[in-house]
């Protein structure tokens, strides 16, 4: 069967809308769990900052140019939002032990800890979406995640 062009446009962008509703509700759960708020009064965090912290959590430490192909921006603006986040106290730069002349960035137990409870968060929303979904919309989700994931690496 054959779809229509305008069909595979309404799928697309349904399909951009729905993403963009999760990667919201996403950020509503971590920005909301410390009432915008991951370090201290009045320093509140962009999303791309939560998005560098989270990564950042994810992997334990890394370069500056790591983290920068992670979220898709540039080395210099990579390198700038580690300097916000330093200033905060959120993370740190240190010399690798391997290599003197990379510069590891990780974050401060303070914010590690806020990053762990603001993975646990996320996983807890996620938990409740799949069982207000039920046990059949669930699986297929995951497939359809499976696959999309599959296009995705393969794009790489």
């Amino acid at each position: 069967m054959i779809m229509s062009n305008n069909k595979k446009l309404e799928q697309a962008r349904f399909i951009a809308k729905a993403g963009r509703k999760l990667k919201d509700h996403i950020f509503s759960i971590q920005s909301g769990l410390h009432n915008g708020k991951v370090s201290g009064p009045g320093e509140e965090l962009s999303m791309a900052q939560v998005q560098m912290i989270m990564a950042l959590h994810a992997s334990g430490g890394s370069t500056i140019s790591n983290i920068a192909k992670q979220l898709n921006v540039s080395s210099p603006s990579a390198s700038c939002m580690v300097d916000r986040l330093e200033d905060k106290g959120i993370l740190y730069r240190e010399r690798s032990t391997e290599d003197r002349r990379k510069v590891v960035v990780r974050l401060a137990d303070k914010a590690a800890a806020k990053a762990q409870q603001m993975e646990s968060a996320v996983l807890a929303a996620f938990l409740e979406l799949v069982e207000k979904v039920g046990p059949e919309t669930a699986e297929k989700w995951c497939e359809v995640l499976e696959r999309v994931d599959q296009v995705l690496s393969n794009q790489k």
